[in-house]
This record gives structure tokens, C-alpha cells and sequence, in this order.
């Protein structure tokens, strides 16, 4: 049994709180008032209100109920304890074990009103439970750090079925690709199989990574995780295990598990540690099987400001005039995977306000604004880029969004958007700005209407930060520097740091990432040279004359910052070391 009733005490919990000090008699008496309309528990009514904080709530629950309150139990968690509960029980009830003392547990919660769950626990764990107060935010650390303490990693588990497969020789059992689409349901749906596929997907995101490849060969089944736009090698599934592993995420994604000689592209919603996780899955036929690609995608957390992105001092307050016009075009261009979304949202976020009205058309939308019309594009149907975007010039917008511009006739909308008054941002694919002006009129695009709409065009890469942890000055011999367009005397004095490698980065000297820009404004004497035919390394050239930074420029400034290293920016700024070459 519980070692506390549910019985309330006489004294009620306003009346505490006035007692200890932390409100007025007017205060919860405006509460009072407040809960006749809103039916919330007045702890919830006088937090909505500011006059108190949760601790202080907290404080007094304590005394009513008769239950310790403890401020810090997060370095007390017995993480071996933590497992033993499903995490949906941690999520729906909000109340965790957090260590042993003898034969009983102390179980710390943050609702006090329902005791009954503590019974449940109590079966769960074998023992009697001693219940403690405690932030709600220590239950969601518990909650959020819940695979962490599973005590078995995707690699662990891959050793688990490879051992439980294995024979009296000690060699796997194989399993035939061609199995009946019983056998693959069946397969697919084993615990090992689901609780794989769930420790592939939590370990990825608890590394940071963009991308789960799953790629089928002869004899094997390599795992690869792409974390900070690199690829790295994470763990080999075996053979005998392929049909069971794609079958299992083309159940999570709707796909046809039957179907294994046509592409197939699918999405997965799930939540993982109170976060939603949008995953987009492609599945193609390959030699050796089906070869996976999951795309991860975490709302909530790729909105940046503009300032955040990386930006120059000077590029920075340029864009962020540019992007306040009333009409034109606004172009980032770069290869995928450089982050042009991300700027575009950010552009986005900082024009945003209830006076314009924000209409984009993407494909596929991946970042969700309050407060824009957002279109997601749909082929088989017909609603294409351009097809959307001459609905959407009718919908009176100030500010449009095309996430990309793929042909003549969407870049013929796009202008004209821009030519009768309204704003607009896209992407083109080009190695560099200049690279954009020859693409818009290779598609068909008069210069004429090049120079006239076109405001900007942003070229942009991301480059990988180096960890902060195990970051540390080297001397990196002036031929690196040379080749990265650093002078002597640029150099001089100046401290180049890279990354050893560490815990918190895995070894690999690297956290996180962040952009390299090049800033094309279409000046009167750039939109001279268009109109002339000029070639775009002239144009180029003639830009950096009136001060544009290239992307390596910019690159190498990074490095002399210590924010990057040469070889992170020479390996995604191969396209100026040759442009330099044909110079």
C-alpha cells in the first residue's frame, strides 16, 4: 500500500499560499472569480495569472497533501528504475521512480490530486512507494531522456537478433526476399524487429542527424546516419533481417509491402520524447534489395532567425533591407541539403506581421508558420508550382513563398508576381548567385525582366562548426591558408583552431552547423551587364569590384573567426577553387 491517503486536508490551497506568503487574499479571490469561467484547479489559475511561480504552488501542495517537495531530483534518479515503467505511464500520469531506499521506492509526481496510479507502481516495481513532489519540467527531463536509460542502443539490439538467429554452428539463418506477404507482416511485426526500427529512429535524433540510410548489399545491410551534412557509417544489420526491417518501416510509412520493383515514397508522424517528428521515407529497388532513406524532420526547432543563420555583419543588414521591398524577387540558390529553406523561413519570420498577408507553395511543406497560407503542391492532380501560383496572385498577397522554381512557366509567374506588386522569395538550383542570372535566362526568361524583377540572389553552403568542447589552435601551414585565399598578411596574428574530438561531438571534432553566403545585389551596373549577355564569372568578378564576398571569402573569414576549419570550407567550396582556376 501507498504511504499517503487521498484524503484533502481542511486548510485549502489558496489559503496556504496566503499563509506562507505568496499572495494576497485579493489575489485568490480574483482567482476564484476567474475559475467560475475557466475550469482549472486554482494553483493553474493564479500560475496563468503571474502572481505566483510553480514552486511556490508546489510549496504549498506540499502541506496540504502531507508530501515532501524536493527541488532536485534529477541527480537522485536510479536510471536503472526508470525502465522498469513504460514510458507512457511516465507520460500520462507524470510520475516517475526516482530511487530505492530498502524494499521501498520514492516515486516522485507532480499531481498530487490522483494518488491511485501510485498502486500501479507499487505492482510494477514489487515493493511499497513513498510518493515526493517535484517540478513538472523533471518529469518531462525523465520523459526526454527515457531511450537514453533503455540500457540497449540499435547496435546491442543488432547483436541480440544476430545471437537468437544463430544456429548450432553459430551461423545466421538466411531468410528468402521472396517470402509471402503473411510471412512479412508477420516478420515485421516481431518485438526485436519493432524495437530495432524504434532505436534506429531515437538514436538518430538523439545524434543530430538529417537522415537514416538503410542500403542492401550482397552480404550485409549497412545503417548510415548523415549528421551535419556528412555521412557516417552507424551499424551492419544482418542479411537474414532485410525484408523484416524494410517491411516494418513501409508498414510505419502506408506503403505497400508487397511492392518491392517501383519507388515508393511514404511519411511517418511520430513523438518521441513529447516531440513530434515528422519523417519522410523513400524506398527504391536497388541490386541487392530495397534501399531506405528516411528524412527527419523535428517541428519546432528549424525556425532561425535571420541574425542566427551566419550571416556577415554587412550581408546581414543588406538582406535584412532587401527582404522589407515591396516588390521583386529575392533568390537563394544552392545545391540540396545547403539550408535555402531555412533562410527563406527566416526571411519569412522577419517580414511576417498581421498587417501583410503571407501565401506560399512548396514541395513539400516542411516548416509550418502560424499565420501564412501554406500550399503543398500536388502533380497528379494538377496543382503545380505554376498552376498554384496563378490561383494564388487572386488571394490579394503582399509576400509569396515558391519553394522552388523548376521550369519556364513557374519562372514566368514568379516575374510577373513580382512585377505587379508583390514580393517574392525562391530557390534555384546553381552552384553560385551570378550561376542564377544565366539559369533564369537559359529557361527562357528575357534579361529584360532578369534585371527588372530580381532584387537579390543569395548563394549559400553550410559548413560544420567546430566543437566547442575540444576546440584547439594549430598550426595549419600557409599553404593550406594560400589555398583557401588567405594572405600572409591576413594571417598574421591570427589563431586557426580545429576540433580533436570529444564525448559530446563522438570523436569527430565537429557540432552543429552553419552558413557561408554570397550576396548578389542587382546594382544598375550588374543589371548593364545582363542586358549586355555578359557571362556569369564576368558578372561575378565585377560583383566582388562593388564588394560582394564570395563563398569561399566568406568561408575563409569563418576560419580565421575559429567558427570552421580550411578543410570543412575547401571541401564545400570546390566550385570557386575552380572558377579561380579558369581565371
Amino acid at each position: 500500500m501507498t504511504t499517503v491517503t487521498t484524503e484533502r486536508c481542511v486548510e485549502r490551497l489558496g489559503e496556504i499560499l496566503v499563509r506562507l506568503g505568496y499572495v494576497h487574499p485579493e489575489q485568490v479571490e480574483e482567482a476564484l472569480e476567474l475559475q467560475k469561467l475557466r475550469p482549472k484547479r486554482i494553483g493553474e489559475l493564479l500560475l496563468d495569472l503571474g502572481y505566483v511561480e510553480e514552486d511556490h504552488v508546489l510549496e504549498a501542495l506540499s502541506v496540504q497533501f502531507d508530501i515532501p517537495f524536493e527541488r532536485d531530483i534529477q541527480s537522485q534518479i536510479d536510471t536503472s528504475l526508470i525502465t522498469r515503467v513504460p514510458v507512457q505511464f511516465i507520460r500520462e500520469y507524470e510520475m516517475t521512480p526516482v530511487r530505492q531506499n530498502g524494499s521501498s521506492y520514492y516515486v516522485a509526481l507532480h499531481d498530487p490530486v490522483n494518488l491511485l496510479p501510485l498502486d500501479d507502481l507499487r505492482l510494477l516495481l514489487g515493493g511499497p512507494v513513498v510518493p515526493i513532489l517535484c517540478r513538472k519540467r523533471d518529469i518531462q527531463a525523465v520523459i526526454d531522456g527515457y531511450f537514453d536509460h533503455q540500457g540497449q542502443n540499435a547496435a546491442e539490439m543488432i547483436d541480440t537478433i544476430v545471437l537468437s538467429e544463430a544456429g548450432e554452428d553459430d551461423e545466421p539463418h538466411t531468410i528468402d526476399l521472396a517470402d509471402s506477404e503473411r510471412d512479412l507482416l508477420d516478420l515485421a511485426n516481431e518485438a526485436p524487429i519493432i524495437k530495432l526500427i524504434n532505436l534506429l529512429i531515437s538514436g538518430a535524433v538523439k545524434e543530430r542527424a538529417s537522415d537514416i540510410h538503410v542500403e542492401p548489399f550482397e552480404r550485409e545491410v549497412k545503417v548510415r546516419y548523415r549528421i551535419d551534412g556528412v555521412l557516417y557509417e552507424k551499424f551492419t544489420i544482418p542479411k537474414s533481417q532485410q525484408a523484416a526491417v524494410v517491411s516494418r518501416i513501409k508498414i510505419m510509412a502506408r506503403l505497400n509491402i508487397a511492392e518491392h520493383r517501383l519507388p515508393q515514397d511514404g511519411r511517418i508522424k511520430i513523438r518521441l520524447s513529447g516531440k513530434e517528428i515528422d519523417i519522410r521515407v523513400s524506398v527504391i529497388p536497388v541490386q541487392h534489395g530495397e534501399r531506405v532513406v528516411m528524412r527527419i524532420l523535428e517541428k519546432g526547432t528549424f525556425l532561425f532567425d535571420l541574425e542566427e543563420l551566419g550571416m556577415a555583419k554587412h550581408d546581414y543588414e543588406l538582406m535584412n533591407k532587401l527582404i522589407t521591398s515591396s516588390h521583386g524577387i529575392i533568390l537563394v540558390t544552392g545545391p540540396t541539403g545547403s539550408g535555402k529553406s531555412t533562410t527563406l523561413y527566416a526571411c519569412l519570420q522577419r517580414v511576417l506581421s498581421p498587417h501583410i498577408n503571407v501565401i506560399t507553395v512548396e514541395d513539400p511543406v516542411e516548416y509550418q508558420m502560424e499565420g501564412v497560407g501554406q500550399i503543398e503542391v500536388k502533380p497528379k492532380i494538377g496543382l503545380t508550382f505554376a498552376n498554384a501560383l496563378r490561383s494564388i496572385v487572386r488571394q490579394d498577397p503582399d509576400v509569396i513563398l515558391v519553394g522552388e522554381i523548376r521550369d519556364q512557366e513557374t519562372a514566368d509567374m514568379a516575374v510577373h508576381a513580382s512585377l505587379t506588386g508583390h514580393l517574392v522569395f525562391s530557390t534555384l538550383h546553381t552552384n553560385d548567385s551570378a550561376g542564377a542570372i544565366t539559369r533564369l535566362i537559359n529557361m527562357g526568361i528575357e534579361p529584360f525582366l532578369v534585371t527588372s524583377s530580381t532584387i537579390a540572389i543569395l548563394a549559400q553552403r553550410l559548413v560544420r562548426c567546430i566543437c566547442k568542447n575540444c576546440k584547439e589552435p594549430y598550426d595549419p601551414g600557409i599553404e593550406s591558408l594560400l589555398e583557401l585565399g588567405i594572405s600572409k598578411e591576413e594571417a598574421s596574428g591570427r589563431i586557426v583552431y580545429r576540433g580533436t574530438g570529444c564525448d559530446r561531438c563522438q570523436g569527430r571534432g565537429y557540432y552543429g552547423r552553419t552558413g557561408i553566403f554570397e550576396l548578389l545585389v542587382m546594382t544598375p551596373h550588374i543589371q548593364n551587364l545582363v542586358l549586355k549577355g555578359t557571362d556569369s564569372n564576368v558578372i561575378k568578378r565585377e560583383a566582388r569590384k562593388y564588394g560582394m564576398r564570395t563563398l569561399r571569402e566568406d568561408g575563409a573569414a569563418k576560419v580565421l573567426q575559429g567558427i570552421s576549419t580550411i578543410e570543412e570550407v575547401l571541401r564545400v567550396t570546390r566550385d570557386d577553387f575552380f572558377d579561380d582556376i579558369m581565371e
